[in-house]
């Protein structure tokens, strides 16, 4: 077990998302001393070859699809706390995207960075999401079939590669 689960499981009466009166309230983060924080996380979405292909020479009518994901999941992770209730607002300091093209799905991997007493797992996993639903509303329009349904497209296989936590 890692010094962070370690400490996060002993603490694990004490950091709850809920009163004794099973009221849902945010976890109490002030007297925990500010580390350096680090979470990954990646998926996948499954689509035709045919728009793997539009999308790695630049063809598909809507614009550059992995810039405008690059953007809709960097801003995903700053704004991850208006998303997901009882998610503190902390600072990132860095977030990296990269996307990797396959026969017939692309992955996306996302890192962020942070300096603060809370990790940034939910934010990498926000990144992720996001990014690929952008990518999915690019191409929507070429992965339909006759009958304007999404036989072919998936989003799959979201998760956290790895977190880690040092003092700062």
């Amino acid at each position: 077990m890692s010094e962070d689960s370690e400490s996060e499981s002993a603490n694990a009466d004490e950091l709850t998302h809920t009163t004794d009166e099973g009221d849902v309230q945010m976890v109490d983060v002030g007297d925990k001393p500010d580390s350096e924080r680090r979470a990954v996380a990646v998926g996948e979405i499954r689509l035709q070859p045919s728009t793997i292909e539009a999308i790695r020479d630049d063809q598909v009518g809507k614009g550059d699809v992995l810039a405008t994901a690059r953007v809709g999941a960097i801003q995903a992770v700053k704004h991850t706390w208006e998303t997901i209730p009882m998610c503190h607002q902390i600072p990132i300091t860095n977030v990296d995207t990269e996307f990797a093209l396959e026969g017939d799905r692309i992955e996306l991997r996302v890192a962020v960075e942070t300096t603060g007493k809370t990790g940034c797992e939910m934010e990498a996993l926000e990144g992720v999401t996001t990014g690929l639903n952008v990518v999915w509303d690019m191409v929507k329009a070429i992965e339909k079939d006759d009958d304007g349904q999404y036989p072919d497209t998936g989003i799959e296989n979201v998760r956290v590669l790895e977190k880690e936590k040092r003092r700062a």
